[in-house]
């Protein structure tokens, strides 16, 4: 099992984006992504984010640990 990255905000934005997500509105720190075939997904806009959160948008984006780790490396 691959160990889940520590990465930022916009980092994981630009990482779901390559799946076909958008972002639908920005409130305050935290951006709302949308895709039509995948539940929408809010994404805090900080430096780091925890393991717990990113594990949390992984899982309601559908998204394995593994092809996260690999759209982050594109």
């Amino acid at each position: 099992m691959t160990k889940l990255p520590v990465v930022s905000g916009d980092e994981c934005i630009r990482a779901l984006q390559k799946v076909g997500y958008r972002v639908a509105r920005t409130r305050g720190s935290h951006a709302w992504l949308v895709c039509p075939a995948r539940a929408p997904v809010p994404v805090p806009k900080h430096h780091e984010l925890g393991r717990g959160i990113l594990r949390k948008i992984l899982h309601t984006a559908d998204i394995r640990v593994e092809e996260f780790v690999e759209l982050l490396e594109k």
